[in-house]
């Protein structure tokens, strides 16, 4: 390679001996800085403190959650998040907040709170939350508010195109938030990787009755694994006072608060979608049903993050070019940057919120 031969050329006339000690002196420095930044996030007093939103249904760990402002009448927006990780990070801070966003423009927002699973959960499949668990959810949301959009976020916009298939009279729209569907696009490193994990991967499902959350937190951390020392040390250089701090712990709080998948669940996502792709080849079924996207007639936007890692743009791209009525716009920042950042407001929420209104407008 260009690179490795210029480094090479480059390294050919340094001296060994001091490469080596300049080398050792900057490794101490980065993990003392990679310490010295956890035990700040470790000491940091911030904690969330958010005011309680009421519980409109409740079954087994699942709540919905009421986000409207008393009195509102806008659009109905039924908002889905990933099973895997808890569903605050749409209602992170009060600044960084989808769901208080939409509700501040007079939409009527309803949080489907997955929480961990409990015993009543432990043998579900994906039907058994989608068809299941959030088609009650969607029947909660018509008795009160009438027929919803139905929003998505990660797994989450995978678990809402599911439902919007399923029950396509019951909603007005789909959107769609960083939300995977071609599994090996732009390649199948990820699966892979998890081929070749899935003795191991098995093994600790059939122990554990599921994926435990520090399986995978370490999953998660193969996409970047240099970017959690780069984050720390980036964090122990901050006044601890400052906006960014505290936005630095809110966000790792939530990362760190995950929650595990049951063993029906963590099979059909590892080795359905992830191997196998079964989503981009047409194979993925909900209740008997194949969950095509050719065969939603209503509107759907995705913004697709440019600078995603988890769902590379590429992925996320194939789930509406085969749909009538499906667009897509790519926004700035990451996967969760394009929810949490600086500026979410500005690009996700208010295309979102936008093409919300426009919809409901048209119907």
């Amino acid at each position: 390679m260009p690179a490795a031969e210029t480094l090479r050329r480059q390294l050919a006339s340094v001296d060994a001996e001091a490469f080596e000690k300049a080398l050792r002196a900057e490794a101490y420095q980065r993990l003392g800085d990679f310490l010295t930044g956890i035990e700040a996030y470790r000491r940091h007093p911030y904690h969330r403190d958010l005011p309680d939103v009421p519980v409109v249904w409740q079954e087994g760990s699942t709540r919905l959650l009421g986000y409207g402002e008393p009195g509102a009448s806008g659009p109905a927006v039924l908002v889905v998040p990933s099973l895997i990780n808890r569903g605050y990070i749409l209602d992170l801070t009060a600044k960084r907040s989808f769901l208080r966003y939409l509700a501040g423009k007079g939409m009527r927002p309803f949080l489907v709170d997955w929480d961990a699973p409990g015993a009543e959960e432990a043998d579900f499949h994906l039907t058994d939350y989608v068809d299941g668990r959030l088609g009650r959810a969607l029947e909660v949301v018509l008795a009160h508010a009438g027929r919803p959009l139905v929003v998505g976020y990660c797994m989450g916009g995978l678990l809402a195109l599911g439902i919007a298939l399923l029950r396509q009279e019951a909603v007005g729209g789909l959107g769609l938030l960083a939300t995977p569907w071609d599994f090996h696009a732009p390649s199948a490193r990820a699966a892979q990787l998890i081929e070749g994990m899935r003795p191991v991967l098995t093994d600790a499902i059939n122990q554990t009755g599921g994926l435990s959350v520090d399986l995978l937190q370490s999953l998660f951390a193969t996409v970047g694994p240099a970017g959690i020392e780069r984050k720390f040390r980036m964090f122990g250089g901050l006044k601890p006072g400052s906006v960014r701090a505290r936005d630095f712990v809110a966000l790792e709080d939530w990362l760190n608060d995950g929650v595990p998948l049951v063993r029906g669940v963590a099979e059909e996502c590892l080795f359905g979608w992830y191997v196998e792709n079964q989503p981009a080849r047409g194979e993925w079924r909900l209740a008997g049903e194949i969950i095509s996207p050719a065969a939603f007639r209503k509107p759907c936007l995705s913004l697709v993050p440019a600078a995603d890692r988890i769902v590379p743009p590429q992925s996320a791209l194939a789930l509406t070019s085969t749909m009538s009525k499906g667009r897509h716009r790519l926004v700035a920042g990451g996967h969760i940057g394009m929810m949490t950042g600086r500026n979410a407001k500005a690009d996700a929420y208010a295309h979102m919120a936008k093409w919300i209104f426009h919809v409901k407008g048209e119907s």
